[in-house]
């Protein structure tokens, strides 16, 4: 008799621990229900497993799609962000009207974004990819919850794009490569308003051509800058006057 209790509640017990998995109405739905739960609970490998199992026996599931792309969260989640970028791109490709691909837009650029460098010597080339996602978000999904934080992001990328090209123009001018120095000066004010580094960079623009014997160049070129100075223009009419005595002998 007690051995019979024991069986009675061993079964009870498992069916009590079966009736605890989602209910869908298709074995795919089930499968994608108890996916989202183990991720929900950071079991990846589970939740992976479950997803892989829903491409491979229901390929034309509704679940399907929706598990593509919750194994692209899944990537990310788990910061493996070189394959979350290439997962959400590949579902972007072959799902271009998904109702949810402003989301998928915002993750590939946030995935991106986690691969760039804080430091600005760095490379900087996943920085560039993220502006390129958040700047698609901005403009076809203005509405979007993430517009705001799309904008901040594209600000910290861009500093330190600008941080790098005023450290690799100023190598160059401390260097004494004074033509490389000014092609990279004339970079930076045709690609960033920041207006203290204009200043620094347009200075530097005419410094350059006056020690490589560019009087001309330089006397031009602090023309052309000195109405836009405000707190370097006493230094760069400084540096005019030294081109200026040197064009006339």
């Amino acid at each position: 008799m007690k051995n019979l209790c024991f069986f009675l509640g061993l079964s009870l017990l498992f069916i009590s621990c079966a009736t605890e998995a989602p209910q869908g109405k298709t074995p795919a739905e089930n499968l994608y229900r108890e996916a989202v739960e183990l991720m929900d609970a950071g079991r990846y490998i589970m939740a992976t497993e479950k997803l892989n199992t829903i491409k491979s026996q229901y390929p034309y599931s509704y679940y399907t799609t929706a598990s593509e792309l919750l194994l692209s969260d899944i990537l990310f989640l788990q910061e493996t962000y070189v394959e979350a970028a290439a997962s959400y791109l590949l579902f972007k490709d072959f799902h271009p009207k998904h109702k949810k691909i402003d989301y998928v837009t915002w993750k590939i650029a946030e995935s991106y974004f986690e691969q760039m460098p804080q430091e600005y010597d760095r490379d900087l080339s996943t920085g560039r990819e993220a502006i390129k996602y958040y700047r698609e978000l901005i403009a076809n999904y203005p509405q979007n919850e993430h517009v705001k934080q799309a904008r901040e992001k594209i600000k910290i990328c861009q500093d330190l794009f600008e941080k790098k090209e005023k450290y690799i123009a100023d190598f160059y001018f401390k260097t004494e490569k004074f033509q490389a120095a000014s092609i990279r000066y004339q970079n930076i004010l045709n690609s960033f308003k920041t207006k203290d580094l204009l200043e620094h960079s347009k200075l530097r623009v005419v410094d350059s051509e006056r020690r490589q014997g560019k009087f001309k160049e330089c006397i031009a070129f602090a023309n052309q800058f000195l109405s836009t100075m405000d707190k370097q223009k006493s230094a760069l009419q400084e540096v005019k006057k030294l081109c200026e005595r040197r064009d006339d002998t």
